[in-house]
Parts: C-alpha cells; sequence; structure tokens
C-alpha cells in the first residue's frame, strides 16, 4: 500500500510533453523506491518562495547517501544495483536536461532508508534558493 498525497491546483508554464517526461520520472524514481518499504508515501506539492513555485517531490523510500547527491543527475551514475531496482540510469540526467531547458534548477536530498526529497522550479530562480529549501 502506498499513500500518495498530490497537492491539488498544480500548475506551471512549459513544455507540456516535456514536463509529463519530467514528472514520469520523478514520480517514477519514488514508485520504485518506496516498493519495499512498508507504509510507503509519496507526495507531490509546491513551495512557494519569494514568488516562484518551487516543486517537490518526496517519499519515504530507500532514500540515498547524500554524499553522492552529484553523481545522481549523470547519466548512468546509479546508486543502487539493477537487481535491486531496475533502470537505465538516465532518468535524472533527463529531469535535469528538461529542468534547464526550462530556465529552472533541480536539487535531491535524502537519507539513506528514510527516503528522498526532489525539488525543481521551471523558471530563472536566485541560484542559491532551492539549495536553501534543503535545510
Amino acid at each position: 500500500v502506498v499513500d500518495i498525497s498530490i497537492e491539488p491546483n498544480l500548475s506551471a508554464i512549459g513544455d507540456s510533453n516535456l514536463v509529463r517526461i519530467l514528472l514520469d520520472n520523478l514520480l517514477g524514481n519514488a514508485w520504485k523506491y518506496t516498493s519495499r518499504t512498508q507504509d510507503a508515501r509519496i507526495e507531490f506539492g509546491r513551495q512557494d518562495v519569494g514568488g516562484v513555485a518551487v516543486f517537490f517531490i518526496c517519499d519515504n523510500g530507500v532514500g540515498f547517501d547524500c554524499k553522492y547527491a552529484t553523481k545522481l543527475f549523470q547519466p548512468f551514475q546509479r546508486l543502487h544495483r539493477t537487481d535491486e531496482f531496475p533502470g537505465h540510469g538516465i532518468g535524472l540526467a533527463t529531469v535535469l536536461r528538461i529542468v534547464r531547458r526550462h530556465g529552472g534548477q533541480v536539487a535531491a536530498s535524502g537519507n539513506v532508508d528514510q527516503g528522498a526529497v526532489f525539488r525543481f522550479t521551471l523558471a530563472k530562480i536566485d541560484p542559491g534558493l532551492i539549495h536553501e529549501l534543503q535545510r
């Protein structure tokens, strides 16, 4: 059983096909990495920071060690073995490209066995803003 929470009335300006791919990758990862979690939770929402919409997807799945966070968005860099969780290692690299194409930023935080949070914007913001949200 997975408890899924999606904030109502979320909207953004962007290429609908690309944003769909972005969300497929982020929500798909949340689903995949909570698959072995009892009482799994996935949340999709938005925080308004300085008039900018910062979207987030968080889960309480296997998470990751933050010291490897820079590897997450590089093609074919995986933090989990393919026999643990299938995949090709290009989903988050695709997310990064889509976000950058929209002039936005993406960041991830997490802890092993405590889940992960991915935040992104689809517009230009102060470069330090998204990192402040991770604290």
